[in-house]
């Protein structure tokens, strides 16, 4: 059988066809993410670019680790396209700041303050020194708030350090640069096991704190809403994996933390799965909570409409999308 040559024009035709795919699968946009840890709140992040959803959404995300002030400094100069800090995030967004929350991985603060075994509560921090990732950021605001309900003066009565990253924090514990330390897991484990004297664990406090957020700039949600969209639906993908595979979730648990698979599926049951949102978003009731305790340390009288502190329309445009498609994470 001969086999006719292709007519000129099909030819053309598929060639700008290749073409055209080609260079959508070459020009990924570059997408900078600062995180302040590599801590459990990151995860729907790190497993959304591990498992390629990014790179489906035409996105090259590139996670910067950062402390969580300077995440939110670097948002606001347009440094980066997103923060995912939560509790940092508020003080810049109620004092005016253009900025929402558009998604929230947790709702609860995953602290805890632990100190040397002879100080044995909050009350005994008084002269003390506690160390914390950032002056402003979420655990300093914790960690304020909890001096306040124990009769104690944060500016006056305690002296808090900026250390940085989880680890340099609870180097500094160790060392004896700190008396204290707000710590977040895996360290937490190592603290336990060391003997350090667990004072505070917020997880058990009536408290709503916003994790591993997606806090943008309200200038990229005007001038790019297709490109947040796709990065909060690549996003929600991580977040349904960790929700919705355990099996496969414990084993990352375990190599970006660096713990046992015993000690990860711990991690998992008692802080990870319980602590996570029920869709990445919040009912009013708990919007007007997470800013609460924010309100009182920066001293101001109200809080903004909290239609200019949260958005959560794109985080549940895109969760009807995915379940409407019957989307579900793989292995």
């Amino acid at each position: 059988m001969q086999i006719k040559p292709l007519d000129g024009e099909i030819v053309r035709v598929a060639s700008l066809l290749i073409l055209l795919l080609a260079a959508g699968v070459a020009k990924a946009e570059t997408f900078k993410v600062a995180m302040p840890s590599t801590t459990q709140a990151v995860l729907a992040f790190t497993i959304a670019r591990d498992k390629g959803y990014y790179r489906a959404e035409g996105l090259d995300v590139e996670l910067i680790l950062m402390s969580a002030p300077n995440a939110s400094r670097a948002l606001l100069s347009g440094d980066v396209q997103v923060a995912t800090v939560g509790g940092a995030g508020m003080p810049p967004v109620l004092r005016g700041s253009p900025m929402k929350f558009l998604f929230t991985t947790y709702n609860r603060a995953m602290f805890w303050l632990y100190a040397k075994p002879e100080i044995r509560d909050v009350k005994s921090l008084k002269g003390k020194r506690v160390g914390v990732s950032g002056i402003g950021s979420g655990p300093d605001t914790l960690l304020r708030e909890s001096l306040r309900l124990h009769g104690l003066d944060a500016n006056r009565d305690v002296t808090i350090l900026s250390l940085g990253v989880m680890p340099t924090i609870y180097s500094g514990l160790q060392s004896g640069i700190v008396d204290a330390a707000m710590l977040a897991p895996p360290v937490t484990l190592k603290a336990e096991e060391a003997g350090f004297r667990e004072l505070v664990a917020f997880p058990k406090q009536d408290l709503v704190e916003l994790q591993g957020a997606i806090l943008v700039r309200d200038a990229l949600l005007q001038a790019d809403p297709g490109q947040v969209e796709r990065f909060v639906r690549a996003t929600y993908k991580g977040f349904l994996f960790i929700r919705e595979n355990r099996g496969a979730t414990i084993p990352i648990v375990g190599r970006y933390l660096q713990l046992s698979e015993s000690q990860a599926a711990k991690a998992y049951d008692q802080v990870v799965r319980p602590a996570l949102t029920q869709d990445g978003t919040l009912n009013p009731d708990m919007q007007a909570k997470a800013v609460e305790h924010v309100l009182k340390r920066l001293e101001l009288k109200e809080a903004p409409p909290l239609a200019k502190v949260f958005d959560f329309s794109i985080a549940r445009k895109v969760m009807a999308e995915l379940q409407a498609k019957g989307w579900k994470p793989g292995a």
